[in-house]
């Protein structure tokens, strides 16, 4: 057909509403490509973040810029129906507070804006592969876990970027990622983050409560709203600009939250504006699972699993290229390929009625 089935595949991500399979896709080409080649595909060599990063290296390197954001945050994309494996098992779901059985994504998410255009794209990511099993002392259930960690991943794909010279300053993550070791890391590589820090981390308000080792609980603190300081975190050797934002909840409670930068010059303007772009990581997953159909593989193999993963995500990608030409965003996108699609169904249904006019109960 002139395209490859990668191509076909996440075409049919994009535009399907219901799960997707490799019948399904076979059927909507009228079997010009029967589902036992789609199959074969799904289950062949195993698509990755190396793959990824070839696939959209050249729309990184069109709009990359010195003040980009890498953004790191994780999603659950649940199988609650689906037997267990190595990568559809339990996750603990912050946001949720409970374990969620499914697939655990953890993505590198690069955002940047340039001569106008707003441009973000996952550059990397992992699917959190739990190969080691172990004796929960609690309860003496055998229990999966990974043999690394969130934040050793984080940091791989940070020096992987790194090496492939991607253009970008600022380091943004939630609270999950926030570990001294992590700060330090970053701090290291000569690159700004700005974490979100939860409020029981201890911190010093100055030199002489650090060497005394007074450190209280960041809730405690009496830190002004919006006037970032300059404190110490307990472990972590250098000091850091702490920032408290407060904010109204949906319910119209106030809320506040607490951020961290190794830059000592940002002001409170630039914490909330900078911070702000961690929200596009959020659409990202919101999008992979409404635009992309990453949650609709019945697939039960983790190969499978994964290639289809890496398809949605390339979808992803797509929808993104498909933005910067349309100015469309994602979910308008779907929805334009939707009302084509219905009437389409429209003329179809209507070709169709025809037979019925000279029949009897017409």
């Amino acid at each position: 057909m002139g395209r490859d089935i990668l191509d076909l595949y996440s075409d049919y991500l994009i535009y399907s509403s219901a799960q997707t399979t490799a019948t399904g896709l076979s059927k909507l080409l009228d079997e010009e490509i029967s589902h036992d080649k789609i199959t074969r595909f799904l289950s062949s060599e195993l698509f990755d973040e190396k793959m990824l990063w070839k696939k959209i290296k050249k729309l990184v390197r069109a709009f990359e810029e010195k003040n980009a954001c890498l953004i790191f945050d994780d999603t659950i994309i649940e199988k609650p129906y689906m037997d267990e494996n190595e990568i559809i098992c339990w996750h603990y779901d912050s946001k949720e507070s409970r374990a969620v059985k499914g697939i655990n994504l953890i993505s590198g998410f690069y955002s940047c804006e340039k001569d106008g255009q707003i441009v973000r794209l996952p550059i990397d990511y992992r699917i959190i592969s739990k190969t080691e099993e172990y004796i929960d002392e609690k309860s003496g259930e055998t229990k999966r876990r990974s043999p690394v960690t969130k934040n050793e991943i984080m940091q791989e794909m940070i020096k992987r970027h790194i090496q492939n010279q991607v253009d970008f300053r600022y380091i943004l993550a939630d609270t999950w990622y926030s570990s001294a070791e992590n700060m330090r890391f970053i701090n290291k590589k000569k690159k700004v983050f700005i974490f979100e820090l939860k409020d029981n981390r201890m911190i010093a308000l100055g030199v002489r409560e650090r060497n005394a080792g007074a450190f209280v609980r960041v809730e405690q603190a009496v830190i002004k709203e919006s006037e970032p300081v300059r404190v110490w975190i307990k472990d972590l050797e250098f000091s850091v600009l702490l920032f408290k934002q407060v904010f109204k909840n949906k319910d119209g409670t106030q809320g506040e939250c607490f951020l961290v930068s190794n830059d000592c010059t940002l002001t409170d303007e630039q914490f909330k504006t900078l911070y702000k772009k961690r929200w596009g990581v959020e659409e990202y997953h919101k999008s992979l699972k409404q635009n992309a159909s990453i949650g609709n593989s019945p697939a039960h193999t983790e190969r499978t699993q994964s290639n289809h993963i890496f398809s949605a995500i390339y979808g992803y990608v797509k929808l993104e290229k498909l933005k910067l030409c349309t100015k469309l965003n994602h979910f308008a996108l779907k929805s334009k390929i939707y009302m084509a699609s219905m009437q389409t169904a429209i003329i179809e249904l209507q070709a169709l009625w025809k037979c019925t006019h000279d029949l009897a109960f017409a």
